[in-house]
């Protein structure tokens, strides 16, 4: 199931993951088993009301990994892409 991480659009981090459910930009979240319960317990609670399907990592390690970065990650979302601007309209 981490591999879908590896070249969806994403978020990583609890404040990125955080921002992405409240805009309801988040698909998917992953959230790392060996990770602090009191940074993970509000994106799951906040997942669930959302409706957003919620994803155990076996670590933060693992997660890490599967997001492309070299360490460690806490939790991570897969997101929809955001729209693009132009700036210019005709």
């Amino acid at each position: 199931m981490l591999n879908e991480l590896e070249h969806a659009a994403k978020v990583v981090g609890v404040k990125q993951v955080r921002r992405a459910l409240a805009n309801g930009r988040a698909k998917c979240v992953y959230l790392a088993k060996d990770a602090d319960p009191q940074l993970i317990r509000p994106i799951k609670l906040l997942a669930q009301e959302r409706g957003v399907e919620v994803v155990q990592a076996e670590s933060m390690k693992a997660l890490g990994r599967a997001c492309g970065i070299a360490v460690g990650a806490a939790c991570a979302a897969v997101v929809s892409p955001a729209p693009t601007f132009s700036g210019f309209s005709e």
